[in-house]
């Protein structure tokens, strides 16, 4: 057996290569100083598959028969999915007070009882589970049919959230009440229940795949958290436009704290809650102003 070392230098044009195509695929945005990442991150892949250099691996990426589930591979080795139930609770407060109240009315008024709620880089799960505790805590959803879909581009995670057990430290920031109700200990993890889990759909998706992202229909609701921060400019306004597309007019979509749609988007209102400011398709035509 070819041994290699741990310690497999990537030139400049290996690494502009890769990163490359990593973007082309994934709308993932390694800049100039991103080598050494990407050079400690995928070395281990080339010396799982016996490869002397990136030169070779690249090659690999591009045309062996086995290149969709490298790529896999890549994404799995170079997204961290650091996440947590009831992540950045502020904005919760305003999805669940006062969003989720505004479109039962709506929906009320037009004889509509479905809801669809789309988690986009939902990572290990715990997002999309989030979002269906609070909304079977939620009395006036109880008739209702609750859609959530949680869409990641990374295999690993996806397994995870498949699974739905948690060690603890997914629960730092969950009041003991919900783990009491929605989990069962298992050998010092925490399985997720049934009535939380068939509510949730969990699935592959790349957000660059447009076709794909068209198959998800309209939904209510985006969350899209600390997702598209990995994106250049122009890899964000492709996925900004897409989820303008799968929102339904007076649709709200939920970015991370330190997101914005400055410079990025003006076809969103951005409205302001009690909690937290979200935005919101209009009901017709474009927005306007509505970046902070």
């Amino acid at each position: 057996m070819l041994f290699l070392s741990p310690e497999i230098a990537m030139n400049d044009e290996e690494f502009r290569q890769i990163r490359d195509f990593v973007y082309q695929h994934s709308g993932l945005h390694f800049n100039e100083d991103s080598k050494y990442l990407l050079e400690r991150r995928l070395g281990k892949r080339l010396q799982a598959l016996q490869l002397k250099n990136y030169k070779d691996y690249y090659y690999h990426l591009r045309y062996n028969k086995n290149k969709d589930e490298e790529f896999t591979e890549v994404i799995n080795t170079l997204t961290t999915n650091e996440t947590y139930f009831f992540r950045e609770d502020f904005q919760l407060k305003t999805f669940s007070k006062e969003i989720l109240p505004e479109i039962r009315e709506k929906k009320d008024k037009a004889g509509d009882r479905k809801i669809r709620i789309w988690s986009a880089g939902c990572s290990s799960g715990e997002e999309p589970y989030t979002i269906a505790m609070i909304m079977l805590d939620m009395l006036m959803f109880n008739d209702w049919q609750i859609d959530i879909i949680g869409t990641d581009i990374s295999q690993r995670v996806l397994q995870i959230a498949r699974k739905g057990i948690y060690g603890q430290s997914s629960f730092r920031s969950t009041e003991p009440g919900y783990q009491k109700r929605f989990f069962t200990e298992i050998e010092g993890k925490y399985r997720i229940c049934d009535r939380v889990k068939n509510l949730v759909t969990i699935s592959y998706l790349n957000l660059f795949d447009l076709p794909r992202v068209a198959l998800l229909g309209k939904v209510d609701i985006i969350f899209c958290r600390n997702v598209i921060i990995y994106f250049d400019l122009a890899a964000k306004k492709k996925v900004i436009e897409s989820f303008h597309g799968r929102l339904k007019p007076e649709g709200f979509l939920l970015l991370g704290h330190s997101e914005s749609l400055m410079n990025i988007s003006n076809a969103f209102e951005l409205r302001h809650f009690q909690h937290d400011m979200v935005y919101q398709r209009p009901s017709s035509g474009l927005g306007g102003g509505g970046n902070p």
